[in-house]
């Protein structure tokens, strides 16, 4: 069975994209606000502390992904992902 992904790192980030969007849309009855808060703060902590490699990686990923999203308000979350959780230096 072959693999929908690129390379581990797509997965990966489609999976950390799925997550985030998930929190960032649940409501106050899927997801306590405070606990999503956290959340959100926790990915973007370890996502910041990635090398400028590993971030400029991802942030590849991650724009290819824009491209090729049809859904304009995930395109839209997915192209300022980079800079909602600290991709690019500011």
């Amino acid at each position: 069975m072959a693999s929908e992904y690129a390379s581990l790192a797509h997965a990966l980030t489609e999976a950390l994209v799925d997550m985030a969007w998930f929190i960032e849309d649940a409501d106050d009855e899927q997801m306590d606000l405070e606990d999503a808060v956290k959340a959100l703060e926790s990915m973007a902590a370890v996502l910041k502390n990635l090398s400028d490699d590993q971030r400029r990686a991802l942030r590849d990923v991650l724009g290819g992904m824009a491209e090729a999203e049809a859904d304009p308000a995930r395109r839209g979350f997915l192209e300022t992902f980079p800079q909602d959780f600290g991709l690019v230096d500011e």
